[in-house]
């Protein structure tokens, strides 16, 4: 029952939300109260369950949300994205942007939180969009959407890829050599896939994009309409290279076995990410003065307010559903069976995630969930280790809904619908996941299945990634699940 209800409070919240319109925050409140009530969690607990899970994603990315579109806003007034945009558009083509785009999301930031990923990248492929045609803002989305999560989930050191290999003690030197190749493939053929399907009428402008106009780059309403004064391309962008530099220095050193207090402090994403603001601010108070920077600062608190609370409140769900303990009903439901065929046992890895995400709404707490029901009988299975882990991997990226708070957060950055987002993030996703799979099993094909990875080339840290991956899991156990904007940690 416990399953019939999540799946009745999803639906509730998204005819809600697109049928009836009536707002997400009423929306999702009513479909978390639903749930806590219906399961049994109880009305004074289902109540606790929303403040607490507000509480926890505010305490998780509060910080990472405002000073991101705070640093947007600043780059914004300078004219930075402005020079980005004529930067990529004349480099590498309107055509080619989207798949620049989400090749350098899969290849080069997947060591970067999640959200903070989305939040430095919006705003660039909302300048970007226009240069593509009527349908920029979706391929642009999509194209990020799809970039951020196959990276996530098939490349080192993104989280749900460093759980899976840590709790299938698959080496991470093995991981590394599929997952280098799947991520970015499996980013690329999404992306093409689905420019197909926006050249037919799937898209719709007035009922699908949203766009806050306070987040709108109109080259009219530009504070700087001239070079002449303002910092070049790369001194612009320091508010946003120096914190990924951090951030993902300090996932390298930790991965590496070399961080300490001074390290830790340095990479944490919100210090990185004020030290970003802070230059941005400086930047902007020296090219458009205290009045211009004191309007982007007005609209970034504008736009950051509202992103917030939706945010929060996508965090209230997922605090009720872990609540509710579907992870373990989940978990009883499935079994692997000693001897199966190879593609069946394949197929269940990835069921098991797919159905977890989608009840969950994480993709982290999916895949580790999945690879701890599937890792006491890995044994008896007769498939690799690394394609079991591939498959959870890709399983547990399909479908991201409402059920997730980065969905939310997906959403008001890059100016969509409710309706927009499901028809780029949770259609992309489930279109790179199901992508992802036969590649998956084509790996089986691989002579000799899983190469052999010397001791002097990539460590194996799958031990220490166990006791990692088991507290990142104990962190999202029923009162503590979150979506997939706090997730990497």
């Amino acid at each position: 029952m416990i399953i019939l209800h999540t799946a009745i409070a999803i639906v509730l919240i998204i005819v809600l939300i697109i049928k009836v319109k009536v707002d997400p925050v009423i929306s999702l409140i009513l479909g978390s109260l639903y749930l806590g009530i219906a399961t049994g969690v109880g009305f004074t607990a289902t109540a606790v369950a929303i403040a607490t899970g507000f509480g926890e994603i505010m305490a998780e990315v509060g910080l990472l949300i405002g000073f991101g579109v705070l640093i947007g806003a600043l780059l914004h007034a300078m004219g930075a994205f402005r020079k980005m945009v004529a930067l990529l558009v004349n480099g590498v083509g309107a055509r080619r942007l989207p798949y620049a785009l989400t090749a350098a999301m899969a290849t080069i930031f997947p060591s970067i939180y999640v959200d903070v990923q989305v939040v430095l990248a919006s705003p660039v492929a909302r300048s970007t969009a226009p240069f593509i045609g009527r349908t920029g803002l979706p391929h642009m989305a999509g194209a990020l959407g799809t970039g951020i999560f196959a990276g996530y989930v098939f490349v080192i050191p993104g989280l749900a890829a460093i759980s899976i290999a840590g709790l299938l003690e698959i080496p991470l030197g093995t991981w590394l050599l599929y997952g280098l190749v799947l991520g970015p493939v499996t980013a690329l053929v999404t992306t093409l896939i689905f420019r197909q399907l926006l050249r037919t009428r799937y898209w719709n402008p007035a009922k699908d994009e949203e766009v806050d106009e306070a987040m709108v780059e109109l080259e009219s309403t530009e504070l700087v309409h001239d070079d002449t004064g303002t910092p070049s391309l790369f001194v612009s962008l320091l508010p946003i290279l120096v914190p990924l530099v951090l951030i993902a220095f300090g996932a390298f050193a930790e991965l590496l076995g070399f961080s300490n207090d001074v390290i830790a402090f340095l990479g944490d994403a919100g210090f990185a990410l004020f030290v970003g603001l802070l230059a941005a601010y400086v930047l902007a108070r020296r090219t458009v003065g205290l009045e211009g920077t004191d309007k982007a600062m007005g609209e970034g608190f504008h736009t950051t307010g509202a992103i917030l609370l939706i945010t929060g409140i996508g965090g209230s769900l997922g605090a009720v559903i872990g609540e509710t303990g579907l992870d373990e009903t989940l978990a009883g439901l499935f079994s692997a069976e000693a001897g199966a065929p190879v593609v069946l046992s394949i197929l269940l890895a990835w069921l098991i995630a797919a159905v977890l995400h989608l009840a969950i709404g994480s993709v982290s707490v999916a895949a580790i969930a999945a690879a701890g029901i599937i890792g006491p009988v890995l044994g008896s299975i007769d498939v690799p280790p690394i394609v079991i882990g591939l498959a959870i991997a890709s399983g547990a990226m399909f479908a991201l809904q409402v059920n997730s708070n980065f969905f939310w957060m997906y959403k008001s950055l890059l100016g969509l619908s409710t309706q927009g987002s499901f028809k780029t993030l949770t259609m992309v996703t489930s279109i790179a996941s199901v992508v992802s799979l036969p590649m998956v099993m084509a790996v089986t094909l691989v002579p000799g299945r899983t190469p052999v990875v010397a001791a002097d080339g990539f460590l194996d840290f799958s031990e220490d990634l166990e006791e990692a991956t088991i507290t990142v899991a104990a962190l999202n156990t029923p009162g503590g699940t979150r979506g997939d904007g706090a997730e990497q940690a």
